[in-house]
């Protein structure tokens, strides 16, 4: 049975990590090098490290600061933020990307994702989503740090990616980030109905039972922020409690 995976998300912002509700309102909460090191030590299966406003800025990702960060770590590390090319994949895999995560690029240009796949492999290409919610089973597909309208319909469009042969999602609720009010699992509950790859679900973790719940409605993964920035929990804290539950964990060292 495959183990199910906690995932630290590291938001960063020039030199800094933040967090957010609903992406906005963004406060400082730690630096990149040090809360990688942090979660690894703790028992993180794998880190995700997202370059928020580099999409918006029309900027390629901070290439210097992830290879600090992945120097860190003896884990999977997915990174995103600002890939708009082949070429960015290229340099983030180099710098110690295990997976890079598309978000912006690929709404711009759906073809990008295709030549990602093509070029390094399904298993290195992960579709972001940012999907925000506008009634029961209606979500659009946000850009730029979950900032902008895409216009696209979120669940048509993971339809697409998959299409273009994507390894892993990253779904995130965007009205649910930062609220500590639970995952949305009406979407994750949409989406897993029709893909066959893992889904990673972010937006709205609160504690243990609220990780259950979705690792319930079949996520594969769970990405968590603000209850591990603001010391809420702690990565073997909820390892232990889902471990209880009978879910497939690897331990905490």
């Amino acid at each position: 049975m495959k183990k199910i995976r906690i995932i630290p998300r590291l938001d960063i912002k020039g030199p800094n990590i933040v967090k957010g509700v609903r992406t906005e309102g963004l406060r400082v909460v730690g630096q990149p090098k040090a809360l990688a090191k942090k979660y690894y030590d703790a028992g993180a299966d794998e880190l995700i490290a997202m370059d928020t406003v580099a999409s918006l800025y029309g900027r390629s990702p901070d290439f210097d600061l992830l290879r600090g960060v992945a120097d860190e770590l003896f884990i999977p590390l997915t990174v995103g933020g600002g890939v708009q090319s082949v070429h960015d994949i290229g340099n983030l895999l180099q710098a110690g990307a295990d997976k890079v995560a598309i978000n912006t690029g690929a709404v711009r240009n759906p073809k990008l994702l295709g030549e990602a796949v093509h070029r390094f492999g399904a298993q290195c290409i992960v579709l972001s989503v940012e999907a925000n919610r506008h009634g029961p089973g209606q979500y659009e597909a946000y850009t730029d740090g979950g900032r902008e309208h895409s216009g696209k319909d979120a669940i048509k469009w993971i339809k697409e990616a998959i299409d273009q042969g994507v390894g892993e999602i990253l779904l995130t609720a965007v009205d649910r980030d930062g609220t500590r009010s639970g995952f949305d699992l009406e979407l994750l509950k949409i989406v897993t109905s029709f893909v066959t790859v893992p889904v990673v679900l972010h937006g709205g973790a609160r504690d243990a039972q609220s990780i259950a719940e979705a690792l319930k409605g079949k996520a594969d993964a769970v990405a968590v922020a603000s209850i591990l920035h603001y010391d809420d929990t702690t990565i073997g804290a909820l390892k232990d409690a889902l471990i209880k539950d009978g879910f497939p964990i690897r331990r905490s060292t």
